[in-house]
């Protein structure tokens, strides 16, 4: 699978996932009208708001981006009319050539982990049928409950052809409460690194591995270091824009080959019809994505030839 991921990012020149991350607040009020009309005040509404959203960005970005990251607890949150909203959105958008990485952050051990691991990446054999569930092609996975957790999706990644991306050093401030601790002489995410590299010796598809890593663009310094020990390893990098993460930041994250990694943008992105810097490429919500992407290319461009 990340063979597929990086000839997208080749054909498009642009290593960035779009993080379809919706909330009411970035949603323009004639899209909530409409589904208020036909649902009503309900959680039903909002899940149909959501993926009418979601059409408009992913119609505006979808020939310019290898990706997009829809986050499960935007649509969580609205019970089930929420969680299909998601899986609607995963196969639109897969309809368009997207890769989708399902930002679902899954953690458990043994056949809960597998059960996880199948639901976003696998298959199931119903009665003789064979069904997928939400079917992304990656999934973020969190390691903190060691190789029991993990290896259950890895096993699932190789009999499907999918990948993930496990959480190594994340972007939020407080991520260094326990990330940054020194065990054995080496912070903890360092120690999380090589075990990434371990397990991605159990899925390489050429050059890099199907199992990846986060890192976030908030922490630079350790990106460089994390970007060392996981040579073969294709880096998720959140955490540009909104959180403080700019192109200057990035370079650390990439191999010399101009590959290696693919930069989340979220808010940036799907709420630039909201910024004024945007008024002036058009009226819709798929006209100013489409710029802030364009901008966020250039901007990552920038910063790797600099």
């Amino acid at each position: 699978m990340i063979q597929k991921l990086i000839t997208a990012i080749k054909k498009t020149n642009a290593p960035i996932v779009v993080g379809l991350d919706p909330k009411l607040s970035m949603i323009p009020q004639r899209i909530i009208n409409s589904s208020i009309e036909k649902y009503g005040k309900t959680n039903e509404a909002v899940a149909d708001a959501f993926f009418e959203f979601n059409k408009e960005i992913v119609d505006g970005v979808c020939d310019l981006v290898p990706a997009v990251k829809p986050q499960i607890a935007m649509y969580e949150q609205y019970g089930i009319p929420g969680l299909c909203a998601f899986q609607k959105t995963v196969s639109y958008c897969k309809e368009k050539g997207l890769i989708v990485i399902g930002d679902v952050k899954r953690g458990d051990i043994g056949s809960t982990s597998e059960s996880y691991a199948v639901a976003h990446l696998g298959q199931n054999d119903v009665f003789g049928e064979i069904t997928n569930a939400f079917d992304e092609d990656f999934a973020t996975v969190n390691p903190y409950l060691g190789s029991d957790g993990v290896k259950p999706f890895i096993d699932v990644c190789n009999k499907n052809d999918k990948g993930i991306f496990v959480l190594v050093k994340t972007s939020n401030p407080s991520s260094g409460e326990f990330q940054d601790k020194i065990v054995d002489g080496k912070p903890l995410y360092e120690l999380v690194g090589d075990m990434v590299s371990k397990w991605g010796e159990m899925s390489m598809d050429g050059e890099y591995s199907n199992i990846g890593a986060v890192v976030g663009a908030t922490y630079p310094k350790m990106g460089e270091a994390l970007r060392k020990i996981m040579p073969k390893t294709y880096i998720l990098v959140p955490g540009y824009g909104a959180q403080g993460g700019s192109g200057k930041d990035l370079k650390c994250f990439f191999n010399e080959d101009g590959l290696g990694a693919i930069i989340n943008s979220s808010r940036g992105i799907i709420a630039a019809w909201q910024k004024e810097e945007y008024k002036k490429c058009g009226e819709s919500v798929a006209d100013a994505a489409r710029c802030a992407v364009i901008d966020m290319q250039k901007d990552i461009e920038d910063a790797l030839n600099g």
